[in-house]
C-alpha cells in the first residue's frame, strides 16, 4: 500500500464547498473533513437550525466518506466537534455516542466556535484507520 495520499470522494456525503476533499488516505490512516449538515444530493442545510437533527445528518455523511475510505466508525480514532452552542454539548453527545459509543471510542476535543459554514450549529472531523 502507498502511503501517497490520495483524494477520498463518495456521491454518498456532500461535496466540498471549497479546495479540499471529504477525506485524504495516507497510509493505511484516513484524514476525514469536516462534515456539516449538508444533504449530499441537494447541498442544502438539513435540520432547519435543530441540532439533533444536524448532528444525524452530519454523522451520516461523515459515515459515508468512511465507508468511501474502505473503514467505519469502528476504525475513528481521533474526532473534533466543533459546536455554535455549547449548551448543546449533551444532546449533540447523545447522539455522537449512537456511532461512536461501543467498544473503544475515539479521543476527542469538543470546542465552541464563533461560527461555522453556512450557518451550522455542529461540525464533525475524524481521523480514522483502516479496519
Amino acid at each position: 500500500m502507498s502511503s501517497q495520499p490520495t483524494a477520498v470522494h463518495t456521491e454518498a456525503a456532500p461535496a466540498p464547498v471549497g479546495p479540499y476533499n471529504q477525506a485524504v488516505r495516507a497510509g493505511n490512516v484516513i484524514y476525514c473533513s469536516g462534515q456539516i449538515a449538508l444533504d449530499p444530493a441537494s447541498g442544502a442545510m438539513v435540520g432547519a437550525g435543530d441540532v439533533e437533527a444536524e448532528t444525524h445528518q452530519v454523522l451520516r455523511n461523515l459515515q459515508a466518506v468512511l465507508k468511501a475510505a474502505g473503514t467505519s466508525p469502528k476504525g475513528v480514532v481521533r474526532t473534533t466537534v466543533f459546536l455554535l452552542d455549547l449548551a448543546d454539548f449533551a444532546r449533540v453527545n447523545a447522539i455522537y455516542a449512537e456511532v461512536f459509543g461501543e467498544g473503544v471510542s475515539p479521543a476527542r476535543a469538543c470546542v465552541q466556535v464563533a461560527a461555522l459554514p453556512k450557518g451550522a450549529k455542529v461540525e464533525i472531523d475524524a481521523i480514522a484507520v483502516l479496519t
